[in-house]
């Protein structure tokens, strides 16, 4: 009933001229479970903080104590905004995949965030999801980099990791971003209260922009 409610959900809010500060009522953002082992878990403040600073910077009411959801359940259709984070193994289940490519399909956004040691994990799950779909690397005039914060050089570098360079990939479905991937960046941790990694405000700041600019293409092209 909850997958066809969502259905009906991103229906009416498109005929609607949907915008973030249309919506009434308690929005949660949600945090991803996983099964594989991975620290799902990881970064516990940074959802907190992005909500924070979403409400303070693009008007929006979205409720700080974000929530959990398990990749298979029908709970995840209940949030427009699925982060999901971690540093080791991912798995999927084929229902764990089908409903993820449910909700994906529905209108729902998962933004992935390699916060170091998750990258071969989490493509071949995704590779689950959507089979025909490879991540392609946004360009940098991609609108996704360029919503209420401008980014003229795609993703921050917000840790240094192998010290590549930060790169966002993307799975596009039907001309839509469904799945956003920061890799070598990790964004979740420049969300983290300052006191966790002792980032600059500037490297904080950068991270909730960009965070910022996520939930306000998830949320405008539903």
């Amino acid at each position: 009933m909850k997958k066809y409610l969502f259905l009906f959900t991103v229906v009416f809010l498109s005929a609607s001229s949907f915008s973030l500060t249309s919506v009434k009522g308690e929005i949660k953002l949600a945090l991803l479970k996983y099964s594989g082992g991975g620290d799902w878990y990881s970064n516990p403040t940074s959802l907190k903080n992005l909500s924070s600073f979403c409400n303070q910077y693009l008007g929006t009411k979205i409720d700080p104590d974000y929530a959990t959801v398990e990749v298979g359940s029908v709970e995840l259709f209940d949030y427009p905004f699925i982060h999901m984070t971690g540093h080791g193994n991912v798995v999927f289940s084929d229902a764990d995949a089908e409903n993820m490519r449910m909700y994906l399909m529905s209108g729902g956004f998962l933004h992935i965030d390699d916060n170091y040691g998750m990258d071969p994990f989490v493509r071949v799950a995704m590779k689950k999801v959507f089979p025909e779909l490879e991540f392609l690397e946004l360009p940098f005039n991609h609108p996704i980099y360029h919503k209420k914060f401008n980014f003229d050089n795609g993703v921050p570098k917000i840790h240094k990791h192998d010290d590549k360079p930060a790169r966002g990939y993307g799975l596009v479905w039907e001309g839509r971003v469904v799945c956003f991937y920061s890799y070598e960046s990790d964004l979740g941790d420049g969300w983290e209260d300052q006191s966790v990694h002792k980032d600059s405000d500037e490297i904080r700041i950068k991270a909730l922009k960009m965070g910022a600019n996520l939930i306000q293409y998830a949320f405008e092209e539903i």
